[in-house]
Parts: C-alpha cells; sequence; structure tokens
C-alpha cells in the first residue's frame, strides 16, 4: 500500500519541488496552500506524513501541528521552517514534530527524512500488531479446559482482573500460573502497558534485589553502571512475581515496603523513587506452611494474598485432559506441518489415567514428542509408552482374565468416547456463543439430538457459559 503523504505550504514552487522529490511508486502525494484547507483534508482523510511549513498566513504551521496531535496522534508531522525559525522549529518538536528541515533543503534530505518518518511508523504498526497477538491469546474465551474447577478459576479471573488489587496464584509447577498473571493483565486497564515478570528462583539474595530495585554505578563490585530495577520498568503496568516463596527474609522486607509505601531505593542509592504498579505472584509452595515454618514474613503473606486465586492439578480435573490433549494436538500438528489428527483409543484412555506430575506442562510436551514419534496421523499408545509412566494406578481395575481385560477395553473406549463427546458439545457451544440452535445446525444435527448429548453429560448452558475463560499455558 502507497503511503499517503500531503504536502502544506503557502509557497507554491516549494509544493512543485516537494512533489517532484517525492515523485515515487511507494508514495501518492496531495498537497495544499492553505492551513485552513490542510485542516479539512487532514480530518477527511488518513495521511501517514504530513510535511509541513511553518509559517503560513491565517492558521500557521504550529497551529495546524497541535491540531495533528490532538486528533490524529499517529500521523507523522516534518515541518519546513527558513533559518531565522529555528527556535520555533525547536517547539515544534517539543509539540510532537517527527523532524524539521532548514529551507532551502536538498531532495535527498526530504527522501531521507520522510524514509525514516515511515520505518519508524512500520515499527510502530508492527510494534501494535504483535501486542494485539499477544492480548488476543490471552483473552479468557481462549482458555482451553471446562471442568467445574477451571470454571471457578475464569470467574475469579473475571472479578479480579478489571480491579487494581494484588493476586496470589497458586498451584503445582506446570499447572499455568503465569498464563493465568498474563490474562488477568491482558484484560485489565493496565493491559498496554508492561507486562514484566521476573522468576524469584534463578537468582542470588544480592542479584534479586538489583533486579527488582535497581543498583546505581559503584554499589557493589561490577557495577560499571546505573541499571533499572523491574520496579521502574513495570511502572504503570503489571509487575508478576514468580516462585514468590524463594525470596530470602531480607528481601522480603524491602518488598513488604513497596507494597506499602509504594517506594523503593536502588541499590547504594539514597534517593526515594516511587512506583505505579500492580502486584501479581504466584508460588508452588504453601505460603501459610512457609509462614508457620518462618521461611516467609507473616506481614507479607498478608500483603500479597489479598486476591487468591489456586489453579488445581490437571490428576484433579480429568475431564480438561481431552480437550488440552486435542488442542496441543493442533497447536503441534500445525507447528511441524505433520497431518496428526487424533488420539487412538488407547491413547486416550492412558492420556486420561496417567496422575499427570508435571502438570498441564508435561501434557504438551507429551503430546509435542508424540506428534514428532507418529507416521501418520493417529497418536497411539506405543507412541506414549516410553514418555509415560505406563504402570497402572492402583485405583484401576486390572484384568485377570480374557473376559475382564475386554470388560477393561470396552469401558476404555467408552470412557474416551464420552470425554470426546463432551469436548465436542462443549466447544461447538462456544464457538456459536452458547446459542443451542446455532450450535446443533452448525454441526448438522437436529436440535433435539443435540440437546439429548447435552442432557447425557448434564451440559446445561446457564453452567457451560462461563463469565471468562482463558488459555493454557505453563507456568
Amino acid at each position: 500500500m502507497k503511503a499517503r503523504i500531503l504536502i502544506v505550504d503557502d509557497e507554491e514552487i516549494v509544493i512543485r519541488s516537494c512533489v517532484r522529490t517525492l515523485n515515487d511508486e511507494r508514495y501518492e502525494v496531495e498537497s495544499v496552500q492553505d492551513g485552513w484547507e490542510a485542516l479539512r483534508k487532514i480530518d477527511e482523510n488518513n495521511y501517514d506524513i504530513i510535511v509541513l511549513d511553518i509559517m503560513m498566513p491565517k492558521v500557521d504551521g504550529l497551529e495546524v501541528l497541535q491540531h495533528v496531535k490532538e486528533r490524529h496522534p499517529d500521523i507523522d508531522v516534518i515541518m519546513m521552517t527558513g533559518l531565522s525559525q529555528i527556535q520555533t522549529a525547536v517547539k515544534a518538536m517539543k509539540l510532537g514534530a517527527f523532524d524539521y528541515l532548514s529551507k532551502p533543503f536538498e531532495p535527498d534530505e526530504l527522501k531521507l527524512v520522510v524514509e525514516r518518518a515511515l520505518e519508524k511508523r512500520r515499527l510502530l504498526l508492527e510494534n501494535r500488531s504483535l501486542k494485539s497477538e499477544v492480548s488476543s491469546k490471552y483473552r479468557f474465551e481462549n482458555i482451553v479446559g471446562f471442568s467445574p474447577q477451571m470454571q471457578s478459576v475464569y470467574a475469579l479471573i473475571a472479578k479480579c482482573a478489571p480491579t487494581n488489587c494484588t493476586v496470589l496464584i497458586t498451584g503445582e509447577s506446570g499447572t499455568g500460573k503465569e498464563m493465568i498473571a498474563r490474562a488477568i493483565h491482558y484484560n485489565s486497564l493496565r493491559k498496554d502497558q508492561p507486562f514484566v515478570p521476573v522468576d524469584c528462583t534463578t537468582l542470588s539474595e544480592h542479584l534479586l534485589e538489583s533486579e527488582l530495585f535497581g543498583h546505581v554505578k559503584g554499589a557493589f563490585t561490577g557495577a560499571v553502571s546505573n541499571k533499572r530495577g523491574m520496579f521502574e520498568v513495570a511502572n504503570n503496568g503489571t509487575l508478576f512475581l514468580d516462585e514468590l516463596g524463594n525470596i530470602p527474609l531480607s528481601t522480603q522486607a524491602k518488598l513488604l515496603r513497596v507494597l506499602q509505601e509504594r517506594e523503593f531505593r536502588a541499590v547504594g542509592d539514597t534517593k526515594t523513587h516511587t512506583t505505579n504498579i500492580r502486584i501479581l505472584a504466584a508460588t508452588n509452595k504453601d505460603p501459610k506452611a512457609m509462614v508457620a515454618e518462618g521461611t516467609f514474613r507473616e506481614d507479607l503473606f498478608y500483603r500479597i494474598n489479598v486476591f487468591p486465586i489456586h489453579i488445581p492439578p490437571l490428576r484433579e480435573r480429568r475431564d480438561d485432559i481431552p480437550a488440552l490433549a486435542f488442542h496441543f494436538l493442533k497447536q503441534f500438528s500445525e507447528e511441524l506441518d505433520r497431518p496428526v489428527a487424533q488420539f487412538s483409543d488407547g491413547a486416550m484412555s492412558l492420556l486420561m489415567n496417567y496422575d499427570w506430575p508435571g502438570n498441564v506442562r508435561e501434557l504438551q510436551n507429551t503430546v509435542h514428542r508424540a506428534v514428532i514419534l507418529t507416521s501418520d496421523n493417529v497418536i497411539r499408545q506405543a507412541h506414549l509408552a516410553n514418555i509415560l509412566d505406563t504402570a497402572p494406578r492402583s485405583d484401576l481395575d486390572v484384568p485377570r482374565t480374557s473376559d475382564d481385560l475386554k470388560r477393561v477395553k470396552k469401558i476404555a473406549r467408552e470412557k474416551s468416547v464420552e470425554n470426546i463427546e463432551k469436548l465436542f458439545i462443549h466447544e461447538t457451544l462456544k464457538r456459536n456463543v452458547w446459542n443451542v440452535t446455532k450450535s446443533a445446525e452448525e454441526t448438522g444435527m437436529q436440535r433435539a439430538n443435540f440437546q439429548a448429548l447435552m442432557k447425557k453429560y448434564n451440559i446445561r448452558v446457564r453452567d457451560t457459559e462461563p463469565p471468562t475463560s482463558g488459555d493454557t499455558g505453563t507456568s
């Protein structure tokens, strides 16, 4: 698409020169000789760049610039000025102009500054696109899992996301704590501000303080320059403290002060800095037990534990396993360009009966490896045998005779079909905004038959329509 450029100058000779210079197949150039006409065209059209003279009758360039920056802040403005107007050009830069050219200027100077402005605009749009893509990834409706336990989690996310309250997310490793934190951030009023994660397990006590609060040059050996801490980097956004339980007691005291006073000092600094951040924290430990042991400050626990959210382990929500497995199957089939479409009954039964000590992350890695191993479009039990601990759980009915084996296999097949049918109904309803008639039409089923499947698994629209839902990530 051609870049649209508007030339604004009251001198015809300047306009002709600029148009001739920018006579390029990459640009679509228009021109006006009056500030009033420029304002009208700017409001009626979508320009990428305006090349604007400062000195014009009726409405001067600074007035036009202010109008553009107030109503069309994405448009880059390049000012043209005489040598006697440099101070005015500097003022224009302070008002938001991209750059200025002193008359008379060479054609190559104009080309260069226009190309720089377009490159900046391209990077800005690319950045916005990436931010939008990231934000959409963490929309509630993209989270996989419709078990009652996860529906409760989604409801809590929906309640706390629009607020600024501190959230403590607990759960075993691999349950998706960071994904939940990101879902909270990207559905909050701070979604356009930074989300800054800090892994509290990977840094020593000294380095963690420097990472969180920053340091000044000379604060310690190796501090050769000032360094901004994450409390400063995350200002106006969200700071996510992952594995909070690993923060040393001495650092906990300083963290408590930041939470109470919203101010901190960099390591080696005497100056106090203020910060406006939202704190989200996560831990795979029991914070109450840590308080009882004396390894976590009680006052910090109560300051952090404003809005607790617990993520249940995968073994406690086995109904989510088929949905997650198919989600990862689709993801890795596309990434690896492998047309793997399904799991065999035996493979799904194995996935359902495994305890998943590594939770969602382990399931994700398991499906990834299985997609690589399979040679056709089906993941079979054999593709999982060398990945999972396939010893049967003690609560399984282990067959002793041929008839017992047939019975157990029949039960396993039926269980697999049940899970797929439940997933089929839920995902169809979700795609059609929980409208039963539209869902039945999309699947090609009679409405009565579709409702019969819903009734079979006790799925009701008011139960399945969560105020929120979210992604699967792992943490």
